[in-house]
């Protein structure tokens, strides 16, 4: 019997940073989709979270590893699957040539232990996989044509909870013109409130968008290396965002992170430690490193330490 095709393909190189997944994540948003989501749990605003259209998981790896306990994290993408129509085909020919989900799933497994729910389909098609109501992030970054994007927000409009966040990629790109026909158009008819803006993304809530802004600017206000300013549009305020400047933050992804109720990792203690305290290199191998290679090198280092 022969073993399937997919048992003899080499494997796909393991990326070790986000920085490493290719994609279009930039610090500013980054930033804000750690912002939002951290403020929702400490508001206890709990719910799921979901993304429309993936690449090659660059964002939804930063999303898996913020989710809390007892969410669900849905990915919806064509990836491989045939689109439906000619203009969507023709779209992802020339966008996505090297778009599959082995490539995603090779990517996201290199930093966490389980993929996400993976609906391989349409966008059009979520609601018949997400309940509605139970969302409190969405991210839209499927297709950029008009019509699909108009659907995509309506349907993230039911699944999304009361307080629940929606972020729409490329509202502003000279090549996707219908994304932002289809944005401005929920806004102005929709009901969409306008949160914040970065030079890629749009931000907004159908729910009480005053508590989110308030909070955000003070957050911002505190900020090194963001610039913003508040506009009016469409009679309401909106915080247009730049983080040329800023560091990206750190990115607690899954199995690096120490489960719950286990301890972290000993670290020798500075009084009984020789050379210079502990510096960011050494703070960052903490941090990232799996608990068992880091419980071997204190060890070893422990050992080395009794030889003197």
């Amino acid at each position: 019997m022969t073993a399937p095709l997919a048992d003899h393909r080499a494997p796909l190189p393991r990326p070790t940073r986000l920085s490493e997944v290719k994609g279009w994540f930039f610090t500013a948003d980054q930033l804000l989709f750690d912002w939002f989501l951290a403020h929702q749990q400490a508001a206890g605003h709990r719910g799921d979270l979901l993304e429309l259209g993936a690449y090659l998981g660059r964002s939804a790896i930063f999303l898996g590893a913020r989710l809390g306990d007892g969410e669900r994290f849905t990915v919806c993408d064509l990836f491989d699957s045939p689109a439906e129509d000619a203009s969507n085909t023709e779209e992802m020919a020339k966008s996505y040539a090297t778009l599959t989900r082995r490539a995603f799933e090779a990517n996201y497994l290199a930093f966490h232990d389980t993929l996400p729910d993976i609906v391989q389909d349409l966008s059009s098609r979520v609601r018949d996989h997400v309940a509605d109501g139970s969302v409190r992030f969405a991210h839209i970054d499927a297709s950029h044509l008009y019509e699909h994007v108009h659907g995509d927000i309506l349907a993230v409009r039911s699944l999304l909870t009361g307080t629940g966040v929606v972020v729409l990629d490329d509202f502003r790109a000279e090549h996707c013109p219908g994304v932002a026909a289809a944005t401005w158009q929920a806004v102005t008819n929709e009901g969409l409130h306008p949160v914040c803006i970065t030079g890629t993304k749009f931000y907004g809530t159908w729910g009480d968008p005053e508590p989110l802004r308030t909070a955000l600017l003070a957050w911002l206000a505190g900020r090194e290396g963001v610039w913003h300013e508040v506009q009016q549009v469409n009679g309401a305020p909106l915080i247009r965002i730049s983080a040329k400047d800023a560091r990206e933050p750190a990115h607690p992804v899954s199995r690096y992170r120490p489960a719950q109720g286990t301890r972290a990792p000993e670290h020798v203690p500075a009084a009984g430690r020789r050379g210079p305290a502990r510096g960011p290199l050494r703070r960052l191998a903490a941090d990232w490193l799996p608990p068992a290679v880091t419980r071997a090198l204190v060890a070893a280092r422990r050992q080395r330490a009794a030889r003197r």
